[in-house]
């Protein structure tokens, strides 16, 4: 008579894929999409609160960029390493230059990309403005409170935020190669 083969239970393995499906989900982290954070001003309500849009031409500063990846500032073709100089000038006039904003309080930047416009330019303008506005943001942080913007508590940071809002206006992508 021949032997009989024993038997492996595998009745337990369920489980154990199981556990160990759920051990890695416990410990697993996700990495979630990161992009950049612009906080859009909220919908008014009725039309009374609709504010007149004509803002005054000179507090506007318009930067366009095209599908080549070229930049214009106010008409004029401009790297993107002179756009966060040339954004802390205008936002610092304060009336001193016609062609320049009244006051930062007043100031807005105007972005408007082409849809061929690649995402690292995209990126590049954003990141210059930034450190335009975290430039200025310092810097007043250091003369009224002594300390850079980071430092501040978050109500210390609204009274710097007031002075010099991040007001960036972003118009849909058009394609201006096209006619």
């Amino acid at each position: 008579m021949p032997r009989a083969r024993p038997e492996i239970n595998a009745s337990s393995m369920a489980d154990i894929a199981f556990l160990l499906l759920v051990f890695f989900l416990v410990t697993t982290t996700i990495d979630s999409d990161k992009g950049l954070t612009v906080k859009l001003p909220p919908i008014p309500e009725n039309e009374d609160e609709i504010v007149d849009s004509k803002q005054n031409k000179r507090n506007v500063l318009n930067i366009l960029v095209n599908a080549k990846d070229q930049m214009l500032v106010n008409d004029e073709v401009t790297k993107v390493l002179e756009l966060k100089q040339l954004t802390i000038d205008f936002v610092n006039n304060n009336g001193a230059d016609p062609t320049k904003s009244d006051s930062p309080e007043e100031a807005v930047v105007s972005l408007k990309n082409d849809n061929g416009t690649t995402y690292e330019m995209y990126l590049s303008v954003h990141n210059e403005l930034k450190a335009a506005y975290n430039s200025m943001w310092d810097e007043e942080s250091m003369t009224v409170f002594g300390k850079i913007y980071e430092e501040l508590s978050s109500e210390d940071r609204r009274v710097i935020r007031k002075k010099y809002p991040y007001r960036i206006s972003e118009a849909e992508p058009e394609d201006y190669g096209k006619e």
